[in-house]
């Protein structure tokens, strides 16, 4: 581990010397990636240098017992000591943290795709709550958010919403909300008070780049109509919503919330491209099933993952069974404690395989 982190200080070396070139600046991609390779190594590096000043922290200490007879200043050594081996312990877990491979995909922007499930009305009403849920989330963080479909039930409820959420590393956090989510409640149509549960299914993707998947357009029909529902004076007067049906997987993607017929089309293809490349992953998630298991949910649209308990106030993730009691916070976007405990739970897996390996 350290002979690769040395490797990796020198390369960090090398990338802000040519950072510091004069005619860096005039090719765009290079300047691009060189950024992006000091960004990523940086955490790493100036981890790396602080393990080695304690461990050298350590070794000053221990001289200092050897050579000194003052009964104060050993004492301060004794806890400069202590101190110095307890960091270094924490930085050596940070440290192979750090050196976990990266997903490739953790920086991508993503596409929510929430569908009812079970509960009819109550479900899509509860579809309708999770998407506002993710849309303060994306707000707090100062991610934008951009609606791709809408298909409501005529109570304000969504039978299916597929949005866009645009910001840095915002796959890298909501990859674990890919699941059934159930809700527990008495909704407001039930007079007798009965407490109904109701699921609904979230698909995260991440967005997927022209270079990622490259889709030819002989194998997409495109059918142009006009729009319907909600959507302005444009809606049922020109052709402006878009449908593709993508042929060799039989995918069928629908925009309409644009009010340009070329607006609509670029989401769709947007949308296209994010699902054929979601499908590739799957293929290869299934074929790699060992390590597919050390991982903490990021994918499995039939695992159940979340129960929000309304009468309780609790939500739970039953992935790594955690429950916590502030269900009214979650709701209005507070995942982070969630998210958190769920990325830890992935790197703690993935540490405990890589050391069986």
């Amino acid at each position: 581990m350290f002979d690769r982190l040395e490797d990796l200080v020198i390369r960090y070396e090398e990338v802000m010397g040519e950072l510091q070139e004069p005619d860096v600046a005039n090719d765009a991609a290079r300047f691009r990636n060189l950024m992006k390779e000091q960004s990523d190594l940086a955490p790493l590096v100036d981890t790396f240098k602080e393990y080695k000043q304690c461990k050298q922290n350590i070794e000053d200490s221990l001289a200092m017992l050897d050579e000194e007879s003052d009964e104060e200043m050993r004492e301060l050594a004794k806890e400069e000591l202590n101190e110095s081996k307890s960091r270094v312990e924490e930085l050596e877990q940070k440290l192979k943290i750090l050196l976990l491979p990266k997903d490739p995909n953790d920086e991508k922007n993503v596409i929510v795709e929430i569908r009812a499930g079970a509960g009819g009305d109550e479900a899509a009403l509860f579809a309708m709550e999770v998407y506002r849920m993710y849309v303060h989330y994306a707000e707090d963080r100062h991610w934008k958010i951009e609606m791709i479909s809408l298909n409501e039930n005529g109570i304000g409820g969504f039978k299916e919403c597929v949005f866009m959420i645009t910001g840095q590393g915002a796959y890298s956090r909501l990859k674990y909300e890919s699941g059934v989510h159930r809700v527990q409640r008495v909704p407001e149509t039930e007079s007798g008070g009965r407490i109904h549960t109701s699921t609904i299914t979230v698909a995260i993707m991440p967005e997927a780049e022209d270079v990622d998947i490259v889709v030819d357009e002989k194998d997409v029909r495109i059918d142009v109509m006009r729009a319907s529902g909600n959507g302005g004076q444009c809606v049922n007067t020109t052709d402006s919503a878009v449908r593709l049906t993508h042929y060799p997987t039989g995918i069928v993607i629908y925009s309409q919330t644009e009010k340009s017929q070329h607006q609509n089309k670029d989401k769709a293809f947007r949308l296209l491209r994010s699902k054929l490349y979601d499908l590739e992953m799957e293929k290869k998630q299934a074929s790699e099933a060992e390590a597919r298991r050390s991982q903490i949910g990021t994918g499995d649209r039939s695992e159940k993952i979340r129960t929000y308990n309304f009468p309780q106030g609790r939500v739970t993730d039953h992935r790594i069974k955690l429950t916590l009691h502030k269900l009214d916070t979650i709701m209005n976007g507070d995942l982070d404690e969630i998210i958190d405990s769920l990325i830890a739970a992935d790197q703690t897996a993935k540490l405990a395989k890589m050391n069986e390996d």
